[in-house]
């Protein structure tokens, strides 16, 4: 496929390094070998200039990548379904179900989405994990968005370092709670379970949104806005406040049951063995036209039918406590 040249400016903080140096802070998709092979082929120009890998940079020039996409990954190519919301030359939406990994690893090594996502265009072969730049934990469901083009995968990860792609979850927590707030504490590996994270000193910066739009007897659904996108956040966070998502064994411990359960809203509880969170909306600026663009999906139907379950239960109580919050969208 042919690839749109990718241009910058090369920030004054970068002035002094070698020009290989600088482009791998200006171009992260793509490694230092890489980018030194390029600028010897010719593919790179520094103020429309021919360049060298040594040569330094002052800060201000215009640098030009014209390279031509190379394999990036051996992954298998394989037929499994894809829901897809939106499709062009520069993105595809997915909205991602419940149960699928997003990258093959030692434990799913394949029937991943980058394996579906091969079989549905080999082209993204050539971009650095198939196109994907952000990622959704395997058990939970929604929108996620993948690079076609060089130009999308490059502006789409600026996008996201600039915090202007916008995410919103929509999650069942345990515990009711009074009014929605924001979570800020940092983030990193957990000290002694290396496979959890965990609320850490010296971690990275992690900001949580939430706002209340319907409340249980002992549960209640939030809608949740990312400032961040660290690993595991709206479940660490949640977890922290002491309001851990419904069905989430990592960091919620064992179903917690309403006082009054009927037999059917135990037997649904226990057997939500899935974080209940689901990407419900994605935003973003189109990377080749600058557009605003929005989607937005439904719940999968496992949440549906535990918010039917838990609202059927609160409005059996004589108290009445199911309460719907109505908020400005």
């Amino acid at each position: 496929m042919t690839e749109p040249t990718l241009t910058a400016t090369v920030p004054m903080a970068l002035g002094g390094q070698r020009l290989d140096q600088a482009l791998v802070e200006m171009f992260p998709d793509f490694s230092r070998s890489r980018l030194q092979s390029w600028i010897r082929d010719g593919a790179v120009s520094l103020d429309g200039k021919p360049c060298k890998p040594r040569d330094r940079v002052l800060g201000g020039e215009q640098v030009s990548l014209a390279a031509e996409p190379e394999a990036e990954t051996d992954d298998e190519a394989q037929a499994i379904p894809l829901d897809i919301v939106y499709e062009d030359e520069h993105l595809i939406v997915i909205n991602k179900p419940v149960g699928l990994v997003v990258h093959p690893a030692a434990g799913n090594p394949d029937g991943t989405l980058v394996n579906a996502l091969l079989y549905h265009d080999p082209a993204l072969r050539q971009l650095p994990r198939a196109g994907i730049v952000h990622r959704l934990d395997k058990d939970t469901s929604g929108l996620l968005v993948v690079a076609r083009s060089t130009l999308a995968h490059h502006r789409l990860v600026e996008q996201l370092a600039a915090r202007s792609v916008h995410r919103e979850y929509e999650a069942v927590v345990n515990g009711k709670l009074v009014a929605g707030g924001t979570i800020d504490v940092p983030l990193g590996r957990h000290p002694v379970d290396r496979q959890r994270q965990a609320v850490v000193q010296g971690g990275r910066e992690a900001v949580t949104h939430f706002r209340v739009i319907e409340r249980f007897v002992a549960h209640t659904r939030i809608r949740v806005k990312l400032e961040t996108g660290r690993t595991h956040q709206i479940r660490v966070h949640m977890a922290h406040i002491r309001h851990p998502l419904v069905g989430d064994a990592t960091y919620g411990g064992r179903p917690r049951l309403p006082p009054g359960a009927d037999d059917y809203l135990i037997e649904v509880l226990r057997g939500f063995n899935r974080q209940a969170l689901h990407a419900i909306r994605l935003g973003l600026e189109h990377p080749a036209t600058g557009e605003s663009m929005r989607w937005e999906t439904r719940l999968p139907e496992d949440m549906q039918e535990l918010l039917e379950v838990l609202r059927h239960h609160a409005e059996s109580r004589d108290e009445g406590e199911a309460e719907v919050i109505y908020v400005n969208e």
